[in-house]
């Protein structure tokens, strides 16, 4: 399989676009499935979808942060799970920075490369000779039934490091346990479940500190991972907002409310409410762009960037809130049929609910944006 076209946003988006028939026929399997056919998953991977952050050097498209947000927005549009798969996929194409080319290149070399990550709990990491023996469970692996390598993160386990210090490791499929329990509500096409390792052998050259210094250039490699994280996650919720909105634009000038005699889209209280949406939609975006714009530049002059980590957990959160009161506000619009499988809005909806539940978007973000601006010391918050 080959990656084929130009690494631009405007490709990424045509691209995209021609793949609508594929995922059309495939939507009303998803959620049975709980993941995307390996058919859908290769045309997503030949496209470059998740390779947006992996280095030039190794044939990544190395896009920037913001046109990486544009590129997940439209993949999100499309369809909510191929949207988190991007998001989670491409982000962790940027891991090659993080490892010796050798080992960068064996991960990657493969076109239709996946890292799935694990990161909501710490494995167990025993040095041994050239590297380490690693046990651990990891649950929300997004995209591990395509996944060609695993990174969860875990701790060191030895009395020469008694702070258990935190690092990240790389292990092939071959090597690791899938747990099919992924069953839920909101991006079933995720194929998040579970994955393990049985005292896996990891050598030094696929281990790195959990937050490394890059062997590449650029300051996209320089923003600490869990901040890089946090906004590959939260353009997800506006994507799927977005898609939602284009889906009722498209629905609301052909369809009625019981009693009425006029189409949705001639209503002067829809005119006033899809205002609305937009507006929000664009705001809680152009909060989110800034965000990124402020962390970079705070990275690149060397700060500590408090205030600006503050303020991307801030638009993390406020972004995920706003796409599904957006989406709550349009589906209250088209009323009943807005709960129908068959009628898109709905899995929008549910999408969007998933996404929003994750950690990089809770509402505890607004405790330390609260004692920030009160002026209180955030230094131990999570941020």
């Amino acid at each position: 399989m080959d990656t084929v076209g130009e690494t631009t946003v405007e490709g990424f988006r045509a691209r995209l676009r021609a793949l609508e028939p594929a995922v059309a026929a495939e939507r009303p399997d998803l959620d049975a499935a709980r993941q995307l056919s390996d058919d859908l998953y290769h045309k997503l991977a030949a496209i470059g979808l998740f390779r947006t952050w992996l280095p030039a050097a190794y044939g990544g498209a190395e896009l920037s942060a913001l046109d990486f947000m544009d590129v997940v927005e439209e993949a999100a549009a499309l369809e909510g799970a191929i949207g988190w798969l991007a998001g989670n996929g491409g982000a962790m194409s940027r891991t090659a920075a993080f490892l010796p080319e050798e080992s960068a290149l064996e991960i990657f070399s493969d076109p239709a490369a996946f890292v799935a990550a694990g990161s909501a709990v710490f494995g167990n990491a025993v040095p041994t000779e050239g590297g380490y023996r690693v046990t651990g469970r990891w649950p929300f692996g997004s995209g591990a039934p395509h996944a060609t390598w695993f990174s969860p993160f875990c701790e060191i386990d030895s009395p020469d490091h008694p702070s258990k210090p935190k690092i990240m490791v790389y292990v092939p499929r071959k090597d690791v346990i899938l747990h099919d329990n992924w069953y839920v509500s909101g991006l079933c096409g995720t194929g998040s479940g579970d994955f393990e390792f049985q005292d896996v052998f990891v050598p030094d050259r696929f281990v790195h500190p959990f937050e490394p210094e890059p062997t590449q250039p650029g300051t996209l490699y320089r923003v600490r991972t869990r901040h890089l994280f946090t906004w590959s996650v939260a353009t997800v919720p506006l994507g799927i907002a977005r898609g939602a909105l284009n889906e009722f634009v498209a629905m609301a000038t052909r369809k009625k409310r019981m009693g009425d005699s006029i189409p949705l889209a001639e209503r002067e209280l829809v005119h006033s409410e899809v205002g609305r949406v937009e507006a929000n939609l664009c705001a809680a975006r152009v909060f989110l762009r800034q965000a990124m714009v402020d962390l970079l530049t705070a990275v690149d002059a060397g700060s500590d960037a408090i205030p600006e980590r503050v303020r991307m957990r801030l638009a993390a959160t406020f972004a995920s809130e706003t796409a599904l009161s957006a989406i709550g506000q349009l589906t209250a619009i088209a009323g009943t049929v807005s709960i129908l499988r068959s009628f898109r809005l709905e899995r929008y909806e549910r999408d969007a609910r998933a996404a929003a539940k994750h950690a990089a978007m809770s509402p505890a973000a607004y405790i330390p944006g609260g004692k920030f601006v009160l002026g209180l010391d955030v230094s131990q918050d999570r941020i």
